[in-house]
């Protein structure tokens, strides 16, 4: 089972996938760190972000992996070629680029080959800004969440403080504690990512939308906990009933034949959707 959440900048995608899966005992694939990965990449080998070209070379060529602790849904370190770039990869000077980045077909056709296998193996809950329309338009959940432009700033600015009081990463280079010039980075970001040729931002025309500007990040995730619930159990009554009108027709058959057919017509259709929901 695949859920996707899609937002914009600051609207508590991370938070709220991070919570969804452990909640549901999925993975947890954050899409967001690989641009970001590919943009530190691009930086720290001094290219020009702008060369397009350029940058999708590193999306193509560098090896992006995530480590996770046994058990867990989370991923615990990002790396990028082999280099851990867990803490690198949020700074403001990546976030200041990683939408410019982000923005290149090559790039994107890239990464979402990655997060197309990732998917495909495991349950899994994904968070960005196209999973539900670009990356898995056939996702069985997907969430459009979203808050007003002044919300997402304050939440980012409390992000941002929490962050640098756990990290030794320096944090100097956009002074990202101040609210109003966070606010002004989420409306450029808004702009760029709405705006883009390429897999814009936009709510897929089947997802559930969340507006959280007035409402807990709690109440939003016990929200989609139930949605993907209700799935969960709809299958199975699905499965339940197919298993009972194959044993039902199976009746009608010889003894032999009905053996025969029974034990080969209650195979799940999708072998990657869990009888519960844990992997």
């Amino acid at each position: 089972m695949i859920i996707a959440i899609d937002g914009p900048a600051g609207s508590g995608k991370s938070t709220v996938a991070k919570r969804v899966a452990r909640s549901l005992g999925f993975s947890y694939l954050d899409t967001g760190a690989m641009y970001r990965a590919v943009t530190y990449s691009a930086l720290a080998n001094g290219l020009d972000i702008t060369d397009a070209q350029a940058v999708a070379g590193i999306a193509e060529t560098q090896t992006i992996e995530f480590g996770y602790k046994l058990g867990e849904s989370l991923p615990s370190s990002v790396f990028i070629d082999g280099e851990d770039v867990t803490d690198l990869i949020r700074t403001p000077l990546v976030d200041a680029h990683v939408s410019t980045v982000s923005s290149y077909p090559e790039v994107r056709a890239a990464l979402v080959s990655q997060q197309r296998r990732f998917g495909m193996a495991h349950d899994t809950v994904m968070e960005g800004r196209d999973i539900g329309t670009a990356v898995f338009p056939q996702a069985e959940l997907k969430i459009f969440l979203t808050a007003q432009p002044e919300v997402r700033a304050r939440r980012r600015v409390k992000q941002n403080i929490s962050r640098k009081a756990q990290t030794a990463v320096e944090y100097a280079v956009i002074d990202n504690t101040d609210e109003q010039q966070v606010l002004e980075e989420i409306l450029r970001r808004d702009q760029e990512d709405e705006s883009r040729e390429v897999s814009p931002l936009v709510a897929a025309e089947d997802s559930i939308e969340i507006d959280s500007t007035e409402i807990s990040i709690g109440k939003v995730i016990a929200r989609i906990v139930k949605l993907a619930q209700a799935i969960v159990e709809q299958d199975a009554d699905a499965k339940v009933k197919t298993q009972e009108d194959v044993g039902s027709s199976a009746s009608s058959t010889s003894s032999a034949s009905s053996t025969s057919s029974a034990s080969s017509a209650v195979e799940p259709t999708d072998a990657r959707r869990p009888e519960g929901l844990m992997r």
